[in-house]
C-alpha cells in the first residue's frame, strides 16, 4: 500500500504547497487567534511560561531585568507569527516566510497546549487515548510541523548540488 499523499510538498515555483481539509484550516484559524486573545490578556497563565523562558533563572534581579528588556519584543514576535498562521490558513501555497511563520506559530500553539497536558516524553511510550480531544490537536500540530520540516529539508537537499 502507498503512503498516504503529503500535505505539504514543495511546489515547483520554490513555494510550498498545502493540501489541508476545511477543518484542518479552520482548526488552523481559530488556534492562533485563542492563543492571541490569552497572551493579549495579560493574564499570568502557566501555560505561557515556555513562550517566555527566564533568562537568568538563579538572579532574580536580573531576570526582572531581562523580562522587562526582552517580554515586549518576544511578545510581538509572538503575536506576528500568529498572525501569519491565522491570515493564510486559507492559502493553497506559502512562501519562505510564510513557511517560517507558520513553524513558529505551529511551535508556540504546541508548547502551550504541551504545557498544559503536562506532555512528556513517555506520551510516545504508552497508550494513547483517541477521545482525548486535546491531545489530538497536539498530536495533529506536532505531525503538521514534522510535514513542514520533511518538505523543507527535501527541497534543501535538492537544491545542493553532487
Amino acid at each position: 500500500m502507498p503512503p498516504p499523499p503529503r500535505v505539504i510538498e514543495r511546489a515547483g515555483d520554490g513555494r510550498f504547497r498545502l493540501r489541508l481539509t476545511t477543518a484542518e484550516r479552520h482548526l488552523l484559524r481559530e488556534l492562533p487567534a485563542e492563543l492571541a486573545a490569552l497572551l493579549d490578556s495579560g493574564a499570568d497563565d502557566p501555560s505561557l511560561r515556555r513562550l517566555f523562558p527566564p533568562g537568568y533563572a538563579e538572579d532574580a534581579g536580573a531576570e526582572a531585568e531581562y523580562q522587562e528588556l526582552m517580554h515586549g519584543e518576544l511578545l510581538g514576535r509572538h503575536r506576528q507569527a500568529l498572525a501569519v498562521l491565522q491570515e493564510t490558513a486559507d492559502s493553497e501555497r506559502l512562501d519562505s516566510a510564510e513557511v517560517d511563520a507558520w513553524l513558529v506559530a505551529l511551535n508556540h500553539l504546541r508548547l502551550v497546549l504541551g504545557t498544559r497536558l503536562d506532555v512528556t516524553e513517555e506520551l510516545y511510550e504508552g497508550e494513547i487515548d483517541p477521545e482525548d480531544a486535546e491531545l489530538g490537536v497536539y498530536l495533529y500540530l506536532t505531525w503538521l510541523q514534522e510535514q513542514f520540516v520533511e518538505a523543507a529539508g527535501e527541497a534543501a537537499s535538492s537544491a545542493t548540488p553532487e
